[in-house]
């Protein structure tokens, strides 16, 4: 049995927040507990709640495109985020992702999606639009990770954390890290230097080395 989850739903639309409403009060476990109808009481709710999950629509006044999921996740990082929008440009979904968006919807997709991505962000995973798939290559990307979810460090880790592990352990470069996750070089390496600093190694031999430790394979 699942604990119950808690939703803040944000959407300048009152139309579309009753929608989520009604959608969500036909799911077991999951239950809307707070709205917001633009960024700034957005940011005010995240801060005074403990909220499970945000559904956020990104074309609301006072939500700076992606720069705001990031300012989100500074605020609570374990908060699942599923973006509903009506912004389907392949360049925006992948901005989203790497900027730690846990499920991406669109606004004229299959209502039965919403449920389907709870659960999904409910078990760790990342899930995508069926509409938008053919453009995005992210959902392979547990495929890609067979013992990403496994991975069981002394030192708790990020599930990007993971993943960077993982790939650098196999003697992937950067730019291929970047390649096989669907973001920049320039994140790739942000990334590495931030797991780097929080496992106290200085250099990608060090971070393999640790992975081997760990039980990971080394390529």
């Amino acid at each position: 049995m699942h604990r119950p989850l808690t939703a803040i739903l944000a959407d300048d639309h009152a139309i579309v927040r009753e929608g989520l409403k009604l959608l969500i009060s036909a799911m077991e476990g999951v239950s809307a507990v707070a709205e917001a109808a633009d960024g700034e009481t957005l940011l005010r709710l995240v801060k005074g709640s403990r909220a499970d999950l945000l559904i956020l629509d990104l074309g609301m006044p006072g939500v700076a495109g992606i720069q705001f999921i990031s300012d989100i996740r500074a605020l609570a990082s374990r908060l699942k985020i599923i973006v509903l929008t009506a912004n389907i440009e392949p360049r925006t979904v992948r901005a989203a992702l790497d900027a730690g968006v846990d499920a991406y919807l669109t606004k004229d997709g299959d209502p039965t999606e919403l449920a389907d991505a709870i659960e999904a962000v409910r078990k760790g995973e990342i899930y995508l639009a069926r509409s938008i798939r053919f453009a995005i290559d992210q959902p392979t990307r547990h495929a890609q990770f067979p013992d990403e979810a496994q991975i069981v460090s002394p030192i708790p880790l990020t599930r990007r954390e993971r993943q960077i592990l993982l790939l650098v352990a196999q003697g992937l470069t950067a730019r291929d890290v970047a390649e096989r996750l669907g973001i920049s070089p320039l994140t790739a390496r942000k990334h590495r230097e931030n797991l780097m600093r929080k496992l106290n190694l200085h250099s990608a031999a060090e971070l393999t080395a640790y992975a081997v430790r760990l039980g990971l394979p080394a390529g």
